[in-house]
């Protein structure tokens, strides 16, 4: 990747898209420019990472072809508009911020300009995760799959329409939540059966983690796995009766259309 790469922020997810780039030998550190708020921060990020850095955002969009803006969605308009007088057509930007569109941005930018729309969820923290992309009109297919690439060095990447991210947020971004909450609930369901809770917990995440590659690798729809699994008159299917019985899959679904109608509401007042 030959193109420089600025990052306005550097929280969390800044932290883990670096950090992945870093690991993968595809660019010049010295090609990486970051700005963070503190003094402190800009020393941590020396400390860890061989890049440029600075306090300045106006000095991220002079250093660099493509700025991601990793800062909280409240602060995007002003920091838009603080380097709006530098951006020009030949500059990308980046928004990973969930409840900003596409024209939101390119008006508080007051000018055309290369817009790409990514929803990274959390497990990018771990080189796993997933990312819906979209781009505005101006972007060129190269352009986005070039930053498709990028996406994929830090887990599974889709190209979607802007109007699909809603459904995004309830199917990947919000959802790490409820495999979280299952985990947990496993857990606590073995240590009932006598099962302690650190092996408890352990066991339960290792399933979740095999039984999703498994789907993953044999291409297998998740009916036929679960028919695998489900013996006639067996155990398995006396507790897929019984979380059938109490809802199970039609409360994941109604939990879902309630995230996604949360995330239209959330956009619409931002």
């Amino acid at each position: 990747m030959d193109k420089k790469i600025g990052f306005i922020g550097c929280g969390n997810m800044g932290r883990a898209m670096l950090g992945a780039l870093m690991k993968s030998g595809q660019i010049d550190p010295q090609s990486i420019t970051a700005s963070v708020q503190s003094e402190s921060s800009l020393r941590e990020l020396r400390e860890t990472w061989p890049i440029r850095t600075t306090l300045d955002n106006s000095e991220v969009a002079k250093q660099s072809d493509i700025i991601i803006l990793a800062v909280n969605p409240a602060l995007y308009e002003s920091i838009i508009k603080e380097i709006s007088e530098i951006i020009t057509f030949d500059h990308i930007l980046v928004s990973i911020a969930a409840g900003i569109d596409l024209r939101q941005m390119e008006d508080w930018l007051g000018k055309p300009a290369k817009f790409i729309k990514t929803m990274p969820n959390t497990p990018v923290l771990v080189q796993e995760g997933m990312t819906a992309v979209c781009a505005n009109e101006h972007v060129l297919e190269s352009e986005l799959e070039m930053m498709s690439r990028y996406f994929r060095l830090f887990g599974e990447v889709e190209v979607m329409e802007e109007k699909q991210f809603d459904a995004f947020i309830a199917l990947c971004g919000s959802s790490p939540a409820y495999i979280f909450m299952m985990i947990e609930a496993m857990a606590d369901g073995a240590v009932k059966l006598g099962i302690p809770r650190k092996q408890a917990i352990k066991m339960a995440e290792q399933t979740i983690l095999g039984s999703a590659k498994l789907a993953l690798e044999t291409g297998m729809h998740p009916a036929e796995l679960k028919d695998m699994v489900c013996s006639p008159g067996g155990a398995t299917i006396a507790a897929v009766s019984e979380l059938e019985e109490r809802g199970f899959r039609s409360a994941v679904i109604h939990a879902m259309e309630v995230c996604a109608g949360q995330s239209k509401k959330m956009n619409e007042e931002l």
